[in-house]
């Protein structure tokens, strides 16, 4: 029997692909050491190790200290948490799981779209505390007419626009550069919160967007007015959004994600016109069963010395 592969792995990302992982090599589970059990493995797998298998959003910094690495495979599409400098450095290739949970974050942004416009969550909860019997619950916000306007309009907010269109959305959008869409383009954030009646956020993570989304954008977006993110928490200044729901300079939000997850300020959380989910953009069982996939086949294109399925470029 030929000899199996070593792969390391960061952090417990997703059980089920874990177990498959632990099938197909031999794996060195990294999250379940200490510190200098940490630093003495790595140190006894150079020169025979050279991927690992990590969660995008975080990974352990002492996988740099492994000379011989030279694949990270993520687990999922934003990959905040990998050092690109360092990996530069040391030639390390960095795969991530585009495309595949595309319909499941799209599928969530609607889904908060609705409930924050409708009172879904408040309306639950009048049929159940028996509060109907004294009266209607609060009327809402039709979408028919109104304008979605799109932070990011990469794979998601494609998809999330297709689904908008439905709704009888007008589509406007904001990206690095102007796309070939029949959509309203808006030079800036600003611009776009001014062109619509809700935002959405889909813009990548990373230091050229974190806080990018504060104070002056929700001015601009407005009394009466909606904001949803199912993009990165990093993008957001959450005093400034907290600020903004308290005080009225915007209507309401609808987030599944955070700048410091799974903790989040008191202060949000005490708001009623704010719906939060906890992160489940991707978390349908056929969107991980694929990402996890995903994994598995940039691994195994690696170590057939092949091209790698979904290499990320910084």
């Amino acid at each position: 029997m030929p000899q199996r592969e070593t792969l390391i792995i960061a952090n417990n990302f997703h059980p089920p692909t874990i177990a498959k992982l632990d099938a197909d090599y031999d794996t060195v589970h990294l999250w379940k050491l200490n510190e200098e059990e940490k630093a003495s493995t790595l140190a006894s797998l150079e020169g025979k190790c050279s991927a690992a298998a990590s969660a995008s959003w975080a990974t352990d910094p002492l996988l740099y200290t492994l000379n011989s690495l030279s694949l990270i495979a993520c687990f999922g599409v934003g990959v905040d948490g990998i050092d690109f400098k360092q990996t530069a450095i040391q030639g390390i290739r960095v795969s991530n799981t585009p495309g595949v949970l595309d319909d499941a974050v799209a599928d969530i942004a609607l889904g908060l779209i609705l409930a924050v416009t409708r009172g879904l969550i408040g309306a639950d909860a009048h049929a159940r505390s028996g509060a109907w019997r004294s009266g209607p619950f609060a009327l809402g916000q039709g979408l028919a007419g109104k304008t979605l306007g799109i932070a990011g309009l990469g794979r998601i907010g494609l998809e999330v626009a297709r689904r908008a269109e439905a709704f009888k959305l007008n589509i406007a959008y904001h990206n690095r550069r102007r796309k070939n869409v029949g959509y309203t383009y808006c030079a800036d954030l600003n611009a776009l919160a001014r062109a619509s009646d809700i935002v959405i956020n889909v813009l990548p993570g990373g230091p050229e967007t974190t806080n990018i989304l504060n104070a002056s954008f929700f001015e601009s977006l407005g009394a009466g007015n909606y904001f949803i993110n199912v993009g990165r928490g990093q993008s957001v200044d959450e005093e400034a959004l907290i600020h903004a729901l308290s005080t009225g300079v915007i209507a309401g939000a609808g987030l599944d994600v955070y700048a410091n997850e799974p903790h989040l300020p008191p202060a949000l959380t005490a708001l009623d016109n704010v719906v939060l989910l906890p992160h489940i953009g991707s978390a349908t069982l056929q969107t991980r069963t694929a990402m996890g996939d995903l994994v598995r086949s940039n691994l195994a294109a690696h170590f057939a010395g092949e091209i790698l399925v979904s290499e990320f470029l910084p």
